[in-house]
């Protein structure tokens, strides 16, 4: 063992090269027979919000190294322009295929099922075309602003991730000279417009198509020579001097405006857009040929999550799941008093988030609750939470909220909310210099008989009530002593600079988390060389810290069984002899978005099982605050390890990293097919109608006393 290098960049998978295979992986739903025809176009706008994020940070942030200068090698012994450069046709090659899937097999078989999306205006019959007109004069000529460029009009600004339509028009009467004009597409109208149906079948064309049936109607004087859809992607990866900003509210509020200003990454086009126009938007925009992007199909495919939501077509969907009633806290009950019979493990989408809504709430207008203390990442538009915490601020409480600034995308969100609750009379901390704040942890102070208690919620996922219904996660409810003074403990961190001697159950990064994971790893290697009990069940979002993947390298060739359940990025190379041979990665993608962090470590039989916020990354060991916290209760260490087998069981959605970087279905061959989202569902609906029995029992038998009684 002492002759391998665990550390040798071969046995390391680039993570953005890994990234696209994860969008890879979506898109196979889009490409799956087996799943309702709206499910795949929902699952192919999944891909393409997806990859925009994508370019507009990693891809950016590679081209900002590039332009800096910056050559260091990434984990996988690339340099940024090695990575640019392998990334681009992989990226081609996905856009390719999702096109490929829209065109040759979602439209066709939509139009089986009577839904025709007209490509272009000119498919229109005369009555259908007349509508359109009239719709283009009645709703959408007066939001738009056509614009020409010329001598005394430079190219305007044209904002990230909006669509456009383009024009080389000239004055009529003449050939005269080609001039440029451009128009956005209103995002505040609906894209899909339906178009009068006759009989059992529906149309629909999209928005552009309307605007550019009728773009003489914007340039009176001109003819139009030719007009073509684009979108353009800019750069969106803020940088924020934190050291130097006196306030830093005002400082990501700055950013924000910087971002439909950045430097433009991406361009998409018509596959047959003028050769003319295009070399203007190029020129314009200084696009590289490696950017562009011609499209053989509608910009932008986003779309097809608003053609998801098409009414009528419910039989074409997956059945809607309503989340279950968590049977420990039933609705209407005193949370405080059934935590006190002991702690709950809540598994969301499965069970309702309710519970942690209801926890704010009480707390909120309970007048012996002292003091509420949230850290909130990522909420909801219309946040219950947010209400709740306002609401406790106006009745007396100490209410202190750590409010990340810098989440990414909801940095203008958490602004509204952040000046909203200090309006309330909370108080609010705006994170830590250099650090996100990404740990969920809800701390309730109540004055009780016996003395003060804490009662504490700690998660895997964001306090927002709508994406709870979308990914799974973790949470644990408690008023564990030791938790609760941890739980001071972190808040006193985050607010001050008091930072205990000695922490009791939770694990906090950047401090010593990883350090704590590094451990853990390392004992089972141990116990696995003295011939014991040795086993490492970990389920993460991504997987790409060296150390980690070393010290897992250093276990497997011990001999410890490792078994990964890794959604997306992953880095480590399995199948490697001497070094992974003990390791097997899996990724599922479902109806749900796998969100929960759950680790296992068998401990000589004396199992040990966390859950936390934090995948095993760079950024989250060693950037973020995260916490890392144990289930110590055997019947909720049971439930989360029969999480951990039920998908490892999956044979339907799950797909297993191969030894050549790839991913396959699972065999499935001689087996029942097994789906974990799906058994947790009946699982959770099983559990909910059984606390209903119960209840109704304790009801039945309790009633003939109350009337013996009277």
């Amino acid at each position: 063992m002492a002759e391998i290098d665990f550390g040798n960049t071969k046995y390391y998978t680039n993570r953005e090269l890994s990234w696209i295979l994860f969008d890879h992986r979506v898109l196979n739903e889009a490409r799956n027979k087996g799943i309702p025809l709206f499910d795949r176009l929902k699952f192919l706008s999944i891909t393409a919000s997806n990859l925009d994020e994508f370019f507009m940070i990693r891809v950016a942030s590679l081209q900002d190294m590039v332009n800096a200068g910056y050559s260091k090698c990434d984990i996988a012994g690339l340099t940024p322009a090695e990575q640019l450069k392998l990334l681009d046709p992989a990226i081609h090659q996905l856009v390719d295929l999702q096109y490929s899937t829209y065109n040759r097999t979602l439209l066709p078989q939509l139009r089986q099922n009577g839904l025709q999306i007209i490509r272009q205006h000119e498919e229109l019959t005369a009555e259908e075309a007349a509508f359109v007109d009239r719709y283009f004069e009645e709703n959408v000529y007066p939001v738009l602003t056509p614009m020409a460029v010329d001598s005394s009009r430079p190219f305007p600004l044209i904002r990230n991730k909006t669509l456009n339509i383009a024009a080389l028009v000239h004055k009529k009467g003449g050939k005269g000279e080609l001039e440029f004009a451009t128009v956005q597409v209103p995002g505040v109208l609906s894209r899909i417009v339906r178009l009068p149906s006759q009989g059992d079948g529906s149309k629909i064309i999209l928005l552009e198509e309307v605007i550019e049936r009728n773009m003489h109607k914007l340039f009176l004087n001109y003819d139009i020579v030719c007009a073509h859809p684009y979108r353009i992607m800019r750069n969106a990866d803020l940088t924020i001097e934190e050291d130097e900003a006196a306030d830093l509210l005002k400082e990501i509020e700055k950013q924000l405006k910087k971002r439909q200003w950045g430097e433009a990454i991406r361009l998409e086009v018509e596959a047959d857009m003028d050769k003319r126009l295009l070399k203007i938007l190029r020129e314009e925009l200084h696009i590289e040929e490696s950017y562009l992007y011609r499209i053989d199909g509608p910009l932008d495919l986003t779309v097809l999550m608003k053609l998801y939501g098409l009414e009528g077509y419910d039989h074409l969907k997956s059945p809607g799941y309503t989340p279950q009633p968590v049977p420990e806290l039933p609705a209407g009950c005193d949370i405080f008093e059934q935590l006190r019979k002991g702690d709950v493990l809540l598994h969301h989408p499965y069970q309702t988030f309710e519970p942690v809504v209801d926890f704010i709430r009480q707390a909120a207008r309970d007048p012996q609750v002292l003091a509420i203390k949230q850290t909130l990442y990522r909420v909801s538009g219309n946040s219950p939470i947010i209400r709740a915490l306002a609401l406790a601020a106006e009745n007396g409480k100490q209410v202190t909220v750590l409010v990340e600034l810098k989440a990414r995308f909801d940095e203008e969100n958490n602004i509204v909310w952040a000046k909203m609750l200090e309006k309330a009379g909370c108080h609010v901390i705006y994170g830590l210099v250099g650090l996100k704040t990404h740990s969920k942890i809800t701390l309730v102070v109540r004055r009780e008989e016996d003395g003060i208690r804490r009662y504490v919620h700690l998660g895997t996922g964001n306090y927002n009530d709508a994406t709870a219904k979308l990914y799974t996660d973790i949470g644990l409810m408690t008023c564990s002593e030791a938790i609760g003074e941890d739980a001071t403990a972190v808040f006193n961190m985050l607010s001050g600079y008091s930072e205990p001697l000695v922490w009791n159950k939770l694990s906090l990064a950047p401090l010593w988390l990883k350090d704590k994971f590094l451990y853990l790893i390392d004992r089972e290697r141990r116990y696995a060389l003295d011939g014991r009990p040795a086993r490492i069940i970990a389920k993460m979002n991504s997987l790409c810290d060296r150390d980690v993947i070393e010290a897992l390298y250093r276990a497997s060739a011990a001999g410890v069984k490792i078994d990964l359940i890794v959604r997306g990025i992953c880095c480590l190379r399995v199948g490697i002899k001497g070094v992974s041979e003990n390791i097997t990665v899996r990724s599922l993608v479902g109806n749900f978005l796998e969100h929960s962090r759950i680790f296992y470590f068998e401990n000589d039989e004396h199992y040990e099982i966390y859950c936390g916020s934090a995948d095993w990354m760079p950024r989250n060991l060693e950037r973020r605050v995260e916490i890392l916290f144990p289930v110590d209760t055997p019947r909720l260490k049971e439930k989360l390890l029969h999480i951990l087998e039920s998908q490892l069981r999956d044979n339907v959605k799950a797909a297993v990293l191969q030894e050549n970087g790839t991913y396959e279905r699972t065999d499935r061959r001689g087996r029942a097919p097994f789906e974990a989202q799906a058994a947790f569902c009946r699982e959770a609906e099983a559990e909910a109608k059984e606390a209903g029995r119960e209840s109704a029992a304790e009801t039945r038998t309790f009633i003939p006393e109350i009337h013996q009684q009277q």
